[in-house]
């Protein structure tokens, strides 16, 4: 097969021999900090990807892309303020709903929670928490049964589990009655909510009509909920269907509430990359270093092709090569390495948890209880390009002075 003659050349100087065992050394060191620098990149890369899919498939699917709550609730003419919600080219699905917030009682255990009241056939078009709710809770829950489906976390925390009785406190609705005793409810556990992150620990769903007789609302409501088709631009569409009502209301979004975890994650990213030019560069300087040894050491070699014709281009294409080679299989095995640690990370890093018995990702803290992970190829391309690029850049001083090497004076000193 062709080969260029730069190209054959300096494969045979990048091999090793009895000789310059020194320069072999430091460039397989060179090529292993390239192939460990390109591994942990595009497994840092990897896992912002799952936590971006994560915030994107499961938080950002179970809570509503924005809310339209009442100035003054409860909201009683809400329903041609929905129909005109609903009618908005941008949104996608609106739903009713009551929030207030509850202290749930069992034994001695005592635990605050956000407590929504939904409609259990409109809610589905807003959310997908019907999808996170264990077993077929979901098709049994309905008004006037004095039901509650409970996050996973608040169940363990109370220590209680599925039809379980739990008493909710709840304040009294009448301001002028604040400093009265909260309302006690007894409430039936019909289900748990497992999203596996925050959401669990400080959250239930009770159905719209029990919470509304709860906070004696009549038909009234708090707010609207809706989804729109474009979730990053929520808060502009949100402002806009506000502008169309009839009444004031309170302008809410996704991003109020979660928004600092989709911008931590792009600014971790744009650090990722960052980093990834700054651990690939510093591994490239092993090159300029081997690159220097070895011109120092084929030095006579470099003499006899000079005196044989050989040009600069040709003495430089030899020991771009000679860098190359290093750089673009350091490239590759770190390539192939990180995208098969990348693929089993959530395995690999839950396997550690349970050897060491401590969990590195809290579900009451994060939104997730597990360390998520997504290979883009694209990020493996990026990644790669520019470790082979940087190995390049990393030649062109090396080869220059293997230029300006006189054959007169190095094969006189021989």
């Amino acid at each position: 097969m062709f080969r260029p003659l730069s190209l054959f050349i300096g494969s045979r100087f990048s091999r090793a021999k009895q000789r310059n065992r020194m320069v072999s050394f430091i460039s397989i060191s060179s090529m292993l900090g390239i192939a460990v620098g390109v591994a942990v990149i595009i497994i840092g890369l990897s896992a912002m990807n799952g936590f971006e899919r994560e915030l994107q498939n499961r938080v950002l699917s179970v809570i509503p892309h924005g809310e339209l709550e009442a100035v003054k609730p409860p909201f009683n003419d809400w329903t041609p303020v929905l129909e005109t919600v609903q009618a908005h080219p941008r949104v996608t699905a609106a739903a009713p709903y009551v929030l207030f917030t509850a202290l749930l009682e069992k034994g001695n255990s005592l635990k605050a929670v956000e407590v929504r009241g939904v409609d259990p056939q409109q809610e589905r078009k807003v959310s997908a928490i019907p999808d996170y709710v264990l077993g077929d809770a979901w098709q049994r829950f309905s008004a006037g049964e004095k039901q509650v489906i409970l996050g996973q976390g608040v169940a363990e925390k109370l220590g209680i589990s599925e039809g379980d009785w739990i008493t909710a406190m709840i304040p009294n609705p009448d301001s002028s009655l604040k400093l009265k005793a909260p309302h006690r409810i007894r409430l039936q556990v019909a289900g748990l909510l497992a999203l596996g992150g925050q959401i669990d620990h400080n959250f239930a769903l009770v159905p719209m009509a029990d919470a509304q007789q709860y906070l004696s609302m009549g038909e009234g409501v708090t707010g609207i909920s809706l989804n729109v088709d474009d979730v990053l631009d929520a808060p502009a569409i949100v402002r806009e269907v506000g502008f169309t009502l009839p009444v004031y209301v309170y302008l809410k979004s996704w991003t109020q509430k979660y928004g600092y975890l989709y911008r931590d994650i792009q600014m971790v990213r744009t650090i990722m990359y960052l980093v990834m030019v700054l651990v690939i560069g510093v591994a490239c300087f092993n090159i300029v270093s081997t690159l220097m040894m070895a011109v120092k050491d084929r030095a006579a070699d470099i003499a006899i092709l000079r005196t044989m014709g050989a040009g600069d281009g040709l003495v430089k294409s030899i020991f771009i090569w000679h860098g190359i080679l290093s750089g673009v299989v350091g490239s590759l095995l770190g390539s192939v390495l990180g995208s098969l640690v990348a693929i089993n990370l959530t395995g690999l890093i839950k396997g550690v948890e349970k050897l060491i018995g401590h969990q590195f990702l809290s579900g009451d803290i994060y939104f997730v209880d597990f360390l998520p992970t997504q290979l883009a190829f694209h990020d493996v391309a990026i990644v790669t390009v520019t470790a082979i690029v940087l190995s390049l850049l990393a030649t062109w001083y090396p080869a220059r002075r293997a230029t300006a090497l006189q054959p007169a004076q190095v094969l006189s000193a021989k």
